[in-house]
């Protein structure tokens, strides 16, 4: 079991599960008045299209709750206190949280600190799990025997309430420590421009994110099946969202593919599809029909396997080193920092003599600022880079180049 963590004048928090609606009230009323709660949820997802939520965990810096909301009624209030603003949220990889709170809440968080992604912007591992978080920071060793337990079950064992109390147990003196290291190298702004594209990415819809073209078979598929498979994609969706099962459940990736390869116009058609649900056929036909009679512009563009020449690997490698020399020197983790798609998109810009990629991370906001010119300068040949020590963690040194070649493009940074 984790170490025991002291409150004010080394006083340990107080614990109280909160099971009914008359211990629910006391409890955020309590909590209306911290400007700081510790916050993550437990929840079961696997048979359902909306995750079943299990039990909440607050931490303040005197008290650890565990709401259960099978049995203290609606969570209206408590939600609002989250969405609220004023209130500093400290989440671990929120994502699943920011979506369960606007489910709930109507809305995400309004002020969420995530230590997962505060811990990269200090230089720690990204993504470290909670358990190391707690041990390279705090250097207390949490057990994480319930990792699979079964939430749904009640009454809870004293071992799952021990873990549960233990996920929030530390979250504030983290918060409290990634904070303070944010605030010494000048990087608040970082943090909330990177809590805020977490909230945006995990509330975005498949329309916006297209996430239809990953399904795999789709390389063979002209515009026309695409748009088949995209219609098909959302009609899924929404119906795995209206009756809350699992998408899989509804129709099975692999035939969403098939049913636009065979472009079906009546149910008759389909029967011969194995794994289809009968009472579905009639519905898949009619967003085929509707898919065929979409106008050419609005199907999704085929996409063409970039076909880049070796040296685009080559000078993506390189860049990845001189992105990952630097993130060491400035204490940042270089896979929140950018991914190798990001780094390619530049150096396959600049042979294309394109503008630089929106797309990539690396364009936008303090990237753009702090570290996309680090790497055009190497990238465009204005910068050189040696090898000046191969035992330590920064092992380049970079010189300025006197007569540096004229760089392909002279796009300024986005």
């Amino acid at each position: 079991m984790a170490e025991e963590q002291s409150g004010p004048q080394g006083k340990k928090p107080g614990e109280q599960v909160v099971s009914t609606a008359e211990e629910l009230v006391p409890c955020c009323a309590y909590l209306a008045g911290c400007p700081q709660i510790g916050f993550d949820t437990e929840f079961v997802g696997e048979d359902s299209y909306h995750p079943r939520l299990c039990l909440v965990q607050v931490a303040t810096a005197e008290r650890l709750f565990l709401i259960d909301p099978l049995t203290a009624g609606p969570l209206d209030t408590f939600w609002q206190l989250i969405v609220d603003p004023s209130r500093v949220v400290v989440v671990h990889a929120g994502r699943e949280e920011v979506r369960l709170c606007r489910r709930w809440g109507g809305q995400p968080p309004g002020n969420l600190f995530d230590l997962q992604i505060g811990a990269g912007l200090v230089g720690l591992p990204y993504p470290l799990s909670h358990g190391a978080l707690v041990n390279q920071v705090l250097r207390i060793h949490l057990a994480k025997g319930e990792t699979l337990t079964e939430w749904r079950v009640r009454p809870l064992t004293q071992e799952q309430l021990r873990y549960a109390f233990d996920d929030v147990r530390y979250l504030l003196p983290l918060w409290q420590r990634l904070r303070q290291r944010l605030e010494g190298l000048g990087r608040e702004a970082w943090a909330t421009e990177e809590f805020t594209r977490l909230k945006s990415n995990a509330l975005a819809t498949p329309e916006e994110t297209e996430k239809f073209r990953k399904l795999r078979g789709l390389g063979s598929l002209d515009r026309r099946r695409l748009a088949i498979v995209r219609e098909l994609y959302r009609w899924r969706e929404d119906k795995a969202a209206q009756t809350n099962r699992p998408a899989r459940t509804i129709v099975r990736d692999d035939l969403l593919v098939e049913i636009a390869r065979r472009n079906p116009v009546r149910e008759r058609d389909l029967q011969v599809v194995r794994g289809l649900a009968k009472r579905d056929l009639g519905e898949i036909v009619q967003v085929v029909t509707r898919a065929r009679a979409l106008p050419m512009e609005q199907c999704p563009a085929a996409v063409e396997r970039e076909q880049d020449p070796p040296q685009v690997g080559l000078v993506t490698n390189v860049l990845i080193a001189v992105l990952a020399d630097w993130c060491s020197r400035n204490r940042l983790a270089p896979n929140l920092v950018a991914n190798s798609n990001d780094v390619r998109l530049l150096v396959r810009a600049r042979l294309q003599k394109q503008p630089l990629p929106e797309e990539s991370l690396l364009t936008c906001g303090w990237r753009a600022r702090h570290v996309l010119p680090e790497l055009l300068a190497v990238l465009d040949g204005r910068r050189g880079l040696r090898i000046a020590d191969v035992t330590s963690e920064a092992p380049f040194t970079f010189t300025d180049v006197a007569h540096p070649p004229v760089a392909i493009s002279d796009e300024a940074e986005g």
